[in-house]
């Protein structure tokens, strides 16, 4: 593993200092990734991320390795004048700060918007918590999944004797809420170095969870509206479906079918996409008996087509199938899980892992492509306080001396130490 933190990328030039516990780090993650010179500014006994939740990966846990990558650790004991001084002098220069833990944290500190707007003009200032920084829930301790039962996306499930569990889900709230930070924070930069005015920004996770889901929660509002005025389409004969999601229950033409050894999700709504599978499987007379709209035809609740289509998706292995759509131009696709992913051809081509030998845990990589150039490769995660003298040399232009004084000081505490 290389020490030294990466260089290049499109945000180069770009300097954030971060002062985060837990998940919500993840806003720099997305900077980091991007080239951006994230220092993660921590407690003398570092954020207890990496003990936190599983697996834990040589010592920390996947969450620290991946949402930590390509930054560096300082540590800072803001108990002391010293260590507040020096957060001072990062955040001076600085193009961003992020709070990622209860708003108001940096503020008790004396190290609010107002107090480093105070000594940096243009410093845009992001405070990410659970339920942000107004409403009822504002202080209530919460973790990750919270945030997505609160917006609706996770519905309670049942074991045999009757107690309601937690079932397997994506996390969103807690994902979505630090990558709409980092929009948000790019946007303040952007105008900051054009006016030369900073900004304050908060975000919630349980608000960018409900943002992700807005499909479903707007489609139950649209239909407290009257059926003159929100209908359904007209493959439909403008018949409302269920709100949200729950509409595709029914749907035959839009639908997951079991292959030979796998499921296929098959998706011809459209009658040229329609017309085309059933040529290609030469069942035209499925097309003439059932020929369908033009768009947004899922034939709903047509039982006889299901059984046809079902004996059909049986004849072939996912892997054919998908091949075979793109010969003859319909919509397949296959229907992976978590585990399998990692076997598909496309995702290999282009994802694959960046593999736990050089960056700590095997981990995806940044999905973004700039197409003729390569994103830097981001350094592992730190450890706590790892580049302490790094930073007090490179950024603040300490020399050993004075980096010697900041050691006996305890502005870096003890790493480890209790406090």
């Amino acid at each position: 593993m290389t020490d030294s933190p990466r260089t290049g990328g499109p945000l180069a030039g770009l300097r954030v200092i971060e002062f985060s516990l837990l998940g919500p780090g993840a806003v720099g993650h997305h900077l980091a990734d991007l080239g951006a010179d994230v220092i993660k500014v921590e407690s003398p006994q570092g954020d207890y991320i990496r003990q936190m939740t599983w697996p834990i990966i040589e010592g920390s846990s996947l969450l620290h390795w991946h949402i930590h990558r390509g930054k560096r650790s300082i540590t800072l004991d803001l108990r002391t004048e010293e260590g507040i001084e020096i957060f001072k002098e990062l955040a001076k220069d600085a193009d961003a700060v992020i709070e990622a833990m209860r708003p108001g944290a940096l503020a008790k500190r004396g190290l609010g918007y107002e107090d480093l707007k105070a000594i940096n003009p243009k410093i845009v200032f992001c405070t990410i918590s659970g339920y942000g920084m107004t409403g009822p829930y504002k202080d209530l301790p919460s973790h990750g999944i919270a945030y997505d039962t609160w917006a609706g996306l996770v519905n309670p499930a049942y074991d045999d004797e009757g107690f309601p569990y937690i079932p397997e889900h994506p996390s969103t709230g807690i994902h979505a809420g630090p990558l709409f930070g980092a929009f948000g924070l790019l946007a303040g930069v952007i105008r900051a170095r054009e006016t030369g005015e900073g900004c304050f920004l908060e975000i919630a996770q349980s608000d960018a969870s409900a943002a992700m889901d807005w499909l479903r929660s707007e489609t139950w509002k649209a239909y407290e509206r009257p059926e003159s005025e929100v209908t359904g389409n007209k493959a439909d004969n403008y018949e409302r479906r269920a709100p949200g999601t729950r509409g595709m229950q029914a749907g035959v033409r839009y639908q997951i079918y079991e292959s030979s050894d796998g499921h296929v999700l098959f998706m011809a709504s459209e009658q040229e996409f329609w017309k085309n599978f059933c040529e290609g499987v030469g069942r035209m007379d499925m097309f003439e008996k059932w020929p369908g709209s033009k768009f947004g035809d899922h034939a709903r609740g047509n039982t006889e087509m299901r059984h046809e289509l079902v004996a059909i998706f049986k004849t072939k292995t996912t892997a054919e199938w998908v091949e075979w759509s793109g010969t003859v131009n319909t919509t397949i696709a296959p229907v992976n899980t978590p585990k399998t992913l990692a076997d598909d051809p496309q995702f290999k081509d282009r994802m694959d892992f960046m593999p736990y030998e050089t960056h700590g845990a095997d981990m995806l990589p940044y999905p973004v492509k700039f197409i003729g150039e390569e994103l830097p490769d981001p350094t592992p995660a730190p450890t706590v306080g790892q580049h302490n003298d790094e930073v007090l040399a490179d950024v603040l232009g300490y020399d050993a001396e004075k980096i010697a004084t900041v050691h006996e000081s305890g502005a870096l505490g003890a790493p480890g130490a209790e406090v």
